[in-house]
């Protein structure tokens, strides 16, 4: 039994009113695991009060053992506690760390498409002011072209005007010279040294000199018939004309007079020849007795005193023999000439005119009957064939 006397119930508490302090209380604890100690609820702490008081407090052993163990329990429960809580914290900062980088991430992402977006809309205004620009210089060369193509046009329209009233006035009997500039260079010859012929006799012994010395015979006093196989090949071509020399009418014309009018001894340059005439880019041109090639000889010879032949002779450059050439021809756009000799400039000009007069017809400036017309190109391959022979105007 315990020493300590037992206070009166009269008399008053001298901590009545206030809770008594847990070293005077005695509670009862028990354990619940190895780790872990509850408290008991608080209906069983005031039936062990009631009991103790009934019976009196415990040794005071007990009381202090129990306070140790409630001490030992709420330390190893705070330390749990700060353990999880910890544990919790670090959670979290790693959590948060997380989101840090995603965010630093997600803003890298967030610039680098702001980066995007402003050189996106540069280049696209750059290449809108591009555009606008190549627009208003395409703009600008149409309007300057097609001003030049209505010039032109007009220039044309004038050109064929011209050209329909020269071809209308021009007859096969009498040709418009301004239509055919060849016609104007001079056909007679100069007067002749040595005994003259009687103007009847000699249109007697040699008829057939006179076409070649320019004087051909009035067509009421000249023969001619209509070939039906000729004519019929011409009337098929005039329907639909054509330059092209698979036709039958233009591939009779290339093998009986273009070609052998244009075959000379220099195969090349006949060949160049050829092809300029027909695509019509052959050019000939007069040339002054200055610009002609001098051969240099003894002064005695000459008769002059600087030493240099007057310059008449040179080399053809079609048929390869010396002749006095006062005309040279040009192919397209070259720069390079080439001297030709009289008859070889008369079968160029024979094919050249033939050539014309067919491009006439197939443009629809030629406004006369098919009989007429057919004359016409019978007499231009007259010419072909007489400068083929060697017959042409001399020149004065």
């Amino acid at each position: 039994m315990d020493s300590t006397p037992l206070r009166p119930a009269s008399q008053p508490h001298p901590d009545e009113g206030h809770p008594p302090p847990p070293e005077a209380v005695p509670v009862s604890w028990k354990s619940v695991g190895p780790c872990n100690s509850l408290r008991e609820p608080p209906g069983g702490l005031a039936e062990a009060s009631a009991g103790e008081e009934a019976h009196g407090e415990e040794d005071p052993a007990a009381a202090q053992l129990d306070v140790l163990r409630l001490r030992s329990s709420s330390v190893e429960i705070r330390e749990k506690g700060s353990e999880f809580l910890k544990e919790e914290l670090r959670k979290a900062q790693m959590e948060l760390k997380l989101k840090d980088e995603e965010c630093e991430r997600l803003s890298k992402v967030r610039e680098q498409l702001e980066q995007e977006l402003e050189e996106l809309t540069a280049s696209l205004f750059e290449e809108a002011h591009k555009m606008v620009r190549e627009a208003n210089m395409k703009q600008a060369a149409s309007e300057k072209q097609l001003k030049e193509a209505r010039g032109k046009i007009d220039m044309l329209q004038a050109e064929v005007t011209a050209l329909k009233t020269l071809v209308i006035t021009s007859t096969p009997a009498s040709p418009n010279r301004e239509l055919h500039p060849q016609l104007l260079s001079p056909t007679k010859a100069g007067p002749r040294k040595g005994h003259l012929r009687h103007k009847s006799t000699s249109s007697a012994l040699c008829p057939a000199v006179c076409p070649a010395a320019g004087h051909a015979l009035p067509p009421d006093k000249e023969g001619r018939e209509v070939d039906t196989i000729l004519f019929a090949e011409f009337q098929a071509w005039r329907e639909s004309p054509t330059l092209d020399k698979s036709c039958p009418f233009l591939e009779r014309v290339y093998r009986e007079d273009v070609g052998p009018c244009l075959d000379f001894t220099m195969q090349e340059l006949s060949a160049l020849v050829r092809a300029a005439v027909e695509d019509n880019t052959l050019t000939i041109e007069p040339v002054a007795s200055q610009t002609l090639p001098a051969v240099k000889v003894a002064a005695v010879e000459c008769g002059s005193t600087n030493g240099f032949r007057a310059p008449i002779d040179t080399t053809c450059a079609l048929s390869g023999l010396a002749r006095a050439c006062r005309h040279r021809i040009r192919l397209g756009d070259s720069e390079s000439h080439y001297y030709i000799s009289p008859s070889s400039r008369a079968r160029i000009t024979a094919v050249c005119n033939f050539f014309t007069y067919i491009r006439y017809i197939q443009q629809g400036l030629v406004r006369q009957d098919a009989e007429p017309m057919f004359w016409e190109i019978m007499r231009l391959r007259k010419e072909m064939s007489l400068a083929k022979l060697g017959f042409f105007p001399q020149e004065a």
